[in-house]
């Protein structure tokens, strides 16, 4: 017998793909898979605190922000995820615990225990598939119309994490293809404005890289993850120091 799945998402909550300056002209395409830590209106607060819900176990803060003024500034289209990663982490495969967790550092997470495989299935048809199917259109309509296609995925990470201080203040992560990265980190070493380390905090070992690899790899395109710490994004002014600085590490490793 198959079971009915649940529903994800409503009427009121909208699409969960969010796509902005979709005829961009820069080869630059931005992905932001942690840009919100709202919640699907059926599933109330998880059974988390406030506290927990505005941290960066529900969201990367600030990412989406500076990957804003990066679009605005190379006019570059940006796809991102409206719904929190608790609900569905997009840069995991439907395989991983990681994709919908039942513990996050030192939070249990009540609307995430015992789900069962239809409930699972149901969230990953509601939210990984359509975010995952807009980029590889995207791609598709890019490639079609003749234009290039860069994928640039932006994030941000907790200076501190178990109690320990991370140093990092930029980290340019990549998989197999370092092509992109390697001129990106040539690039920040000519202009040290932060403390920028490849594949820090983390890297292909943590199984972050998934994005990278489904539309970056796979289709032999020039790929980066760019990890910020988000002390350095959390008010405005923070976030387009940032944005700049990375817009221009971006512009000159592409004429590079």
């Amino acid at each position: 017998m198959v079971l009915a799945r649940p529903k994800i998402l409503s009427e009121a909550d909208g699409n969960c793909v969010g796509i902005e300056r979709v005829g961009g002209q820069s080869p630059v395409l931005l992905v932001c898979e942690h840009a919100s830590n709202a919640l699907p209106v059926r599933f109330g607060d998880l059974g988390l605190p406030s506290e927990a819900l505005s941290s960066h176990i529900a969201w990367d803060p600030g990412a989406l922000a500076v990957a804003r003024v990066i679009s605005q500034a190379l006019d570059a289209t940006l796809v991102h995820q409206r719904f929190s990663r608790l609900i569905y982490d997009c840069n995991r495969p439907p395989s991983s615990p990681g994709a919908m967790p039942e513990t996050s550092e030192i939070y249990a997470i009540p609307g995430n225990k015992d789900l069962t495989a239809e409930e699972r299935l149901a969230r990953t048809d509601a939210l990984y598939v359509p975010f995952h199917d807009a980029i590889r259109e995207l791609i598709r309509d890019r490639r079609a119309r003749g234009q290039d296609s860069i994928l640039v995925t932006m994030h941000s990470f907790t200076p501190v994490y178990h109690g320990r201080q991370r140093a990092v203040e930029l980290g340019i992560l990549h998989d197999e293809d370092s092509r992109l990265a390697d001129r990106m980190l040539d690039a920040a070493a000519e202009s040290p404005l932060y403390r920028t380390e490849r594949n820090q905090p983390y890297g292909p070992q943590d199984g972050v890289t998934h994005t990278l690899i489904l539309h970056g790899l796979s289709n032999g395109l020039r790929n980066v993850m760019i990890e910020v710490r988000n002390d350095l994004i959390a008010d405005d002014g923070g976030q387009r120091v940032m944005a700049d600085y990375l817009t221009g590490l971006l512009q000159h490793s592409l004429e590079a």
